[in-house]
């Protein structure tokens, strides 16, 4: 097996607009495994929130490559086993998780789905964003896409622009990136028509301090974001939030994807299946939970005028989904 990367850099379509602030572009690095003529593929993004820092990784990446590549093709699961062991961050591990799964897939001529018997019924419609911006300008743009469903981003609370957004009548969740304070979450939780939004996304700044004042009973569909970290204990979350958004990057892939799914739905909570600013390789794997899940966020792709790859895709919301060999991951 050859393990080889690059950093490629994405331009987006327009700037991209949220709490956190402005980007223009996000730099990302792709991984591939190789093995008997057949390549897998994954992907992490550098989000400097995060502090994800794409020189660090391809560092890690150079020292583990030997014994990576000396690593016998062996079920995912078992993988992901090895790759824990290396003590990866989320990121980076995600994208040799999903990478892995590709290959293997590929190379047992068997998709994803068919490998985990993930039965594909109807399937929930993605959410594109609308970054901050005047109420106005995103009116504007909610009204011009085609897509069906809208995630809202706001970079402080405005309850006038709250209640118009309610009156458009669209399925719009709002995106708060953590920038309420508990008292305006009070409003909320208080505002019977805040569960109108679909849900309402990382309330506040990521802690158990803040969100211990949120109410999973309340008016409004709270969904944790940054609140839901890898290895963070689900039930401390139950009593707050109803909805968790699992993001491929931040949980470590698609082996403990498939696993905190099962684990949310055991405790009542709805799980959304997330991204970051990623090319179609990340968001084709994101799109093989979405039989799965009660929310879907893939947009990542449709936001950037440079894809580098063809494999499920999301188009005006639609998931259009591959169920040809592994992630049907192929690089343009």
């Amino acid at each position: 097996m050859v393990l080889s990367w690059q950093i490629v850099r994405f331009a987006l379509k327009e700037t991209f607009a949220i709490a956190y602030g402005n980007y223009t572009h996000r730099e990302a690095l792709l991984v591939s495994l190789t093995k008997n003529g057949n390549s897998g593929y994954g992907e992490c993004t550098a989000i400097d929130y995060y502090q994800i820092n794409l020189a660090d990784y391809t560092k890690k990446l150079q020292s583990i490559q030997a014994v990576v590549e000396k690593h016998q093709i062996i079920h995912p699961n078992d993988f992901y086993n090895f790759l824990l062991k290396l003590k990866l961050p989320s990121f980076l591990r995600s994208a040799l998780d999903c990478a892995f799964w590709d290959l293997f897939g590929k190379l047992e001529n068997q998709s994803f789905l068919s490998l985990n018997s993930i039965e594909v019924n109807e399937l929930p419609e993605s959410s594109i964003t609308i970054s901050v911006a005047p109420i106005e300008t995103q009116l504007e743009k909610i009204e011009k896409l085609s897509w069906s469903k809208f995630k809202v981003k706001c970079n402080h609370f405005d309850d006038k622009h709250i209640q118009t957004l309610l009156k458009t009548g669209k399925d719009i969740a709002l995106d708060a990136n953590g920038s309420y304070t508990p008292e305006q979450c009070q409003w909320l939780e208080n505002f019977e028509d805040s569960k109108m939004f679909t849900y309402i996304e990382q309330p506040m700044k990521p802690g158990a301090e803040n969100y211990i004042s949120l109410h999973y009973d309340a008016y409004p569909n709270w969904m944790a974001d940054e609140d839901f970290q890898e290895n963070i204990d689900l039930q401390l979350l139950q009593p707050h939030y109803q909805s968790i958004n699992i993001k491929l990057v931040k949980c470590g892939g698609l082996t403990p994807a498939l696993q905190l799914i099962k684990n949310a739905k055991s405790l009542g909570l709805k799980t959304m299946i997330g991204c970051m600013t990623e090319s179609t390789v990340g968001i084709s794997a994101g799109c093989m939970l979405t039989p799965l899940v009660d929310f879907v966020d893939l947009d990542g792709a449709n936001l950037i005028s440079n894809d580098i790859a063809s494999g499920s895709s999301v188009f005006n919301g639609k998931i259009l989904l591959s169920e040809k060999p592994g992630l049907d991951i192929q690089i343009l």
